[in-house]
């Protein structure tokens, strides 16, 4: 087995660059449920990504990454509104004082976390398409070791994690999503810079939570 040092370097980056930002808000999830499903349902999201791309492995670079591009941007649109329409019942039930039932709850802790994991797995995967035919003992050593530093961080800190409201979560990671999905739509058909992603994150915040907050003051307005 030959290990490219540099290969093996950008596997291990990305991999625990990407799942950190995973874990962090599988943590959150927990300490705002108290549910283990929370942070199995990351671990799912990661899982459905990260093993089919390890073993299509070589295979994978057959593929146009335009493909992949308009795939992931797709689902991520996909699971984006999904949580935008998730976010308005949170904040209905936020401002009216009450718990969804149980089953609710537990549909859109299910979403919200399946979504991250999904999302983050996705950025990993982008750029292990492109290790894998290059080196594929190096990049599957790197996901493995990322992996595994990921876990450890987030055992030693996961206490320091605060509790986040779960309306506002959700914006923040339903803008996300749909902040990547545009730009890897546009980054389909013409190359532009990552620094895209700031404004775009800012411009689907902004909608994200007046249809969500906004609307639910308007059906609040209208039953008084």
């Amino acid at each position: 087995m030959f290990i490219d040092p540099a290969i093996f370097l950008a596997a291990l980056g990305i991999t625990t660059l990407e799942l950190a930002e995973a874990s962090a808000v599988g943590i959150a999830l927990y300490a705002e449920s108290r549910r283990i499903s929370a942070l199995l349902a990351v671990a799912a999201g990661v899982v459905i990504i990260m093993i089919p791309t390890a073993l299509a492995g070589s295979f994978i670079s057959i593929f146009p990454l335009i493909y992949v591009r308009l795939f992931s941007a797709t689902l991520l649109l996909y699971f984006g509104l999904r949580l935008m329409k998730s976010a308005r019942r949170s904040f209905r039930y936020q401002r009216e004082g009450f718990r969804p039932k149980v089953e609710e709850r537990e549909k859109g802790l299910m979403v919200t976390a399946v979504s991250v994991g999904a999302v983050e797995a996705f950025e990993a995967a982008i750029v292990l398409v492109a290790l894998y035919p290059n080196n594929y003992d190096s990049t599957l050593l790197g996901v493995s070791i990322g992996i595994i530093a990921v876990l450890v961080f987030s055992f030693i800190l996961h206490s320091q994690i605060r509790k986040i409201k779960q309306a506002a979560m959700k914006v923040a990671v339903s803008s996300l999503l749909l902040s990547f999905s545009a730009f890897w739509y546009v980054e389909s058909v013409k190359a532009i810079s990552d620094l895209l992603l700031i404004p775009l994150f800012v411009i689907f915040f902004t909608i994200v939570y007046t249809v969500s907050s906004h609307g639910i003051h308007a059906a609040n307005t209208r039953d008084n």
